[in-house]
């Protein structure tokens, strides 16, 4: 039987590996180095590399099930019934953009993004809408290559993270570089990092082949919700109504329910 609260049955999104030297916690794994070399310095004709500005926030989706657009949080579950402000902030938002959404979404996909509402470990003094669109997936669960994503998200305004190369492999360094030390997001701290994805083409056909993604060392999730400080949270984004009544006593999570 099917469960309401969970109506994919699944998660919304995967948990990704992390590149070499990339700051990891407990439950994270590092991708083969070998496949990772692909990504990094090991050119190949077959294949792409993009590299996209990695955000801070937490990992949400918007899923179409039918004619209903619904708001989920990364495990899947209804964003509506979380006990966190955060995420019940981004099921009304979903709610608000329904026609977006349903223009962008055909039945049975699914869009993934970082919802930067809430401050987590970043703070930003956002220049676009707090909902950051990553990835795509089509009703049998694949993940759309960049381009079509991409031009499927912007046709319909929504924000995508910066794109800092796409061509060959790219090193660490050099996308350290093209990142800069805040961004490109209005970052007010240290931009946390990159997601390599890397696409090939092969047998008439160019799919996603891995995403990988690399955090600063010195990155410590979710250092600045209340649980951790012991002060009010802070949020990048509210709406007017809301951020007029002043602090929430809601307590957000302090492990971020995100992947990117």
């Amino acid at each position: 039987m099917s469960n309401p609260a969970r109506p994919l049955g699944a998660p919304a999104y995967g948990s990704i590996p992390h590149l070499p030297g990339s700051r990891t916690g407990p439950a994270d794994r590092h991708l083969d180095l070998a496949q990772a070399r692909w990504g990094l310095d090991a050119p190949s004709p077959e294949r792409k590399v993009f590299v996209e500005e990695k955000l801070d926030g937490s990992c949400v989706a918007a899923a179409r099930i039918g004619d209903r657009v619904l708001a989920l949080g990364r495990r899947g579950d209804l964003a509506a019934r979380s006990r966190n402000e955060g995420r019940r902030l981004w099921a009304a938002w979903v709610a608000d953009h329904g026609e977006r959404f349903a223009r962008l979404l055909a039945p049975g996909e699914r869009v993934v993004g970082e919802w930067l509402a809430l401050v987590h470990g970043t703070r930003y003094a956002l220049t676009h809408e707090p909902f950051v669109a990553f990835d795509l997936f089509d009703a049998s669960g694949e993940r759309l290559t960049h381009d079509p994503k991409r031009a499927r998200l912007e046709a319909e305004g929504f924000a995508t993270p910066a794109l800092l190369h796409r061509g060959g492999p790219l090193s660490l360094a050099e996308a350290d570089a093209l990142l800069g030390p805040r961004g490109h997001h209005g970052a007010l701290d240290p931009a946390e990092g990159c997601v390599w994805r890397v696409e090939r083409h092969r047998q008439g056909r160019r799919s996603v082949e891995w995403v990988a993604k690399f955090v600063r060392p010195d990155k410590e999730d979710g250092c600045l919700l209340p649980e951790r400080t012991g002060r009010p949270a802070l949020w990048n984004w509210r709406p007017p109504a809301i951020a007029a009544r002043g602090p929430s006593h809601d307590r957000p999570s302090a492990t971020p329910d995100r992947d990117l």
